[in-house]
């Protein structure tokens, strides 16, 4: 049995564009359902350090240990604020109308809900669905570099506290 380390560059003779609407659609779902996942682990997370860090309000800590403590419960805060927001739920408000999807069929009567039902939306379904995981994934980007710059500010906090 032999393999080949180069890529197959024979054409495609069978592009179905509807079955790769469908899959598309899915996989954006799918990466959608995997980001809110990930951002109900983080805020998890975030809130388990900030309680932890509540238990050490009370203690007496050098000036700059508290400083730095601080500014890494703030960071946290703010971790947590993008968190939210990537598992909040997009319904188009904002001045944006969403076109396609329950928001959508919410609004319409019975007649027009049924001419929505015969076109096919899945163009606009991944478009729509691309965008909102492309925001959802920056925000978790930006919430994950936030935590561990909070992490690193609790490190130099502790070891402000040790050093006294």
């Amino acid at each position: 049995m032999t393999f080949s380390t180069s890529p197959d560059t024979t054409p495609l003779t069978a592009c179905d564009p509807g079955k790769n609407l469908s899959e598309a659609c899915a996989d954006v779902e799918a990466k959608i359902s995997r980001t809110d996942s990930k951002a109900s682990l983080l805020i998890a997370f975030d809130g388990a350090v900030l309680a932890g860090l509540a238990g050490l309000a009370d203690k007496d800590l050098p000036l700059t240990a508290q400083v730095a403590g601080g500014a890494a419960v703030l960071a946290l805060a703010a971790a947590a604020v993008l968190l939210l927001l990537v598992v909040r739920p997009d319904l188009g408000g904002r001045r944006r109308t969403v076109q396609e999807g329950f928001p959508l069929w919410a609004r319409l009567t019975d007649e027009a809900l049924l001419a929505a039902m015969s076109e096919d939306t899945r163009l606009t379904r991944v478009r729509t669905l691309s965008t909102l995981a492309l925001t959802k994934y920056k925000c978790l980007a930006r919430a994950v570099d936030i935590i561990l710059a909070a992490l690193a500010l609790l490190l130099a906090a502790a070891v402000l506290a040790v050093a006294g």
